[in-house]
């Protein structure tokens, strides 16, 4: 079982910056997927970024250019740098790591409990 803590969430302005950080603990598989998703009020959960143990990324297009997703392998922790903020970035954003097995499987993996973003001035 992995468990998925998160941290760095709160209030910015538009156009401020935001670190968030996600560390896993558990029985976590040698390969393994990586990522945030976030969820606006009345809105379906979406794929932020992702990163695989190999370095490859996927970004939500909305955000390429503002965002980047990194890993530190030793510490099993993924970071999101978010930049350049704006007002519909606001969600709660959920960590998730998925397993190659899980992969493979198609099911969701392990999620975090969640981490409340706003930007508003």
């Amino acid at each position: 079982q992995v468990q998925l803590v998160e941290s760095g969430g709160g209030l910015v302005q538009p156009g401020g910056s935001l670190r968030l950080s996600c560390a896993a603990s558990g029985s976590i598989f040698s390969y393994n997927v990586m990522g945030w998703y976030r969820q606006a009020p009345g809105k379906e959960r979406e794929l932020v970024a992702t990163i695989g143990s190999d370095g490859t990324t996927n970004y939500l297009d909305s955000v390429k250019g503002r965002f980047a997703i990194s890993r530190d392998g030793a510490k099993n922790t993924v970071y999101l740098q978010m930049n350049s903020l704006k007002f519909e970035d606001t969600a709660v954003y959920f960590c998730n790591l998925r397993s190659l097995p899980e992969i493979r499987r198609g099911l969701f993996g392990s999620w975090g409990q969640g981490t409340q973003v706003t930007v508003s001035s």
